[in-house]
């Protein structure tokens, strides 16, 4: 009868900690849930600050946010500083064109 109780407090101790483990925060980053075709968990990402940033020295500003929120939405990235660095994001912002093929990611 001992040996029972034993073996169930044991299985009881293990559940628990079990269940403890699972419940781990999670780190800071959120997940945004992208509808259509392709749903999937993708992080979020703050475009609108980080294209104000890409954006603050160019000679024109609301252009430049403008193709960089679209880049940013797309592509899941904005590449560091205010010029350059395009190839940070990849090709998917490097490859991308206007309708009169120029680039269109600043």
């Amino acid at each position: 009868m001992a040996s029972r109780l034993l073996l169930v407090a044991a299985v009881l101790v293990f559940c628990i900690a079990q269940v403890s483990a699972d419940a781990k925060v999670e780190d800071h980053e959120t997940k945004a849930v992208v509808k259509g075709p392709n749903r999937r968990l993708l992080p979020y990402l703050n475009c609108e600050g980080l294209c104000k940033a890409r954006c603050s020295l160019h000679s024109r500003p609301n252009r430049c946010n403008r193709a960089c929120g679209t880049c940013c939405v797309r592509c899941k990235c904005v590449p560091p500083g205010t010029a350059g660095n395009r190839e940070v994001c990849g090709s998917c912002y490097t490859d991308m064109t206007t309708h009169g093929n120029r680039l269109k990611c600043p």
